[in-house]
């Protein structure tokens, strides 16, 4: 049996072979971490993905979202308790659709990476990740390609300053770059 995207007649080196056979031994091991929703990834691989689909979003013509929040538990006030962001993101992924990754960025943030996703549609699916959730309070702030933002970290820059005014304005709120 010869490995995927390997032509009849050429050999892979060993290293390269022995790599490959590892990662498809070791990709069977696990299990998706939502089922039926969007894929939680770390922020590495978020940002290549939002690259790669920013890159296809030109050629095909389409937009690209990215939604950033954060959430509080109920009576916790003032932002005192905020949500733990890993089990917070999995509840949001599994809301999302199975284009869409989800990741948690290290101070509790977690951004969403909306595939064919308006910046009109932010509200709507704010309202069906937040509808829900047992918490008390949201911040959100959001950034589309190619209305708002025309490069990955210029879109995640707008999100992550529109996502502090929305919770300095005391929250449950969302901010759409314009």
């Amino acid at each position: 049996m010869r490995p995927i995207g390997v032509a009849r007649g050429l050999r892979p080196s060993d290293a390269a072979h022995d790599r490959s056979a590892r990662a498809m031994t070791e990709s069977r091991d696990y299990e998706p971490l939502s089922i039926g929703g969007g894929r939680m990834v770390d922020e590495v691989l978020f940002r290549i993905l939002l690259e790669l689909e920013i890159h296809k979003a030109q050629r095909l013509r389409y937009t690209v979202s990215i939604l950033c929040l954060t959430m509080e538990h109920a009576g916790a006030g003032n932002g005192q308790a905020l949500a733990a962001g890993a089990p917070i993101a999995e509840a949001i992924a599994v809301r999302l659709r199975g284009t869409d990754v989800v990741t948690v960025r290290s101070e509790g943030l977690v951004l969403c990476l909306l595939v064919d996703a308006e910046a009109t549609h932010l509200p709507a699916i704010l309202e069906r990740i937040t509808s829900r959730a047992q918490m008390a309070s949201w911040s959100a702030g959001g950034s589309s390609y190619p209305r708002t933002a025309v490069r990955a970290e210029d879109m995640v820059r707008q999100a992550l300053d529109l996502h502090t005014r929305a919770r300095s304005e005391g929250g449950n709120r969302l901010y759409v770059a314009s």
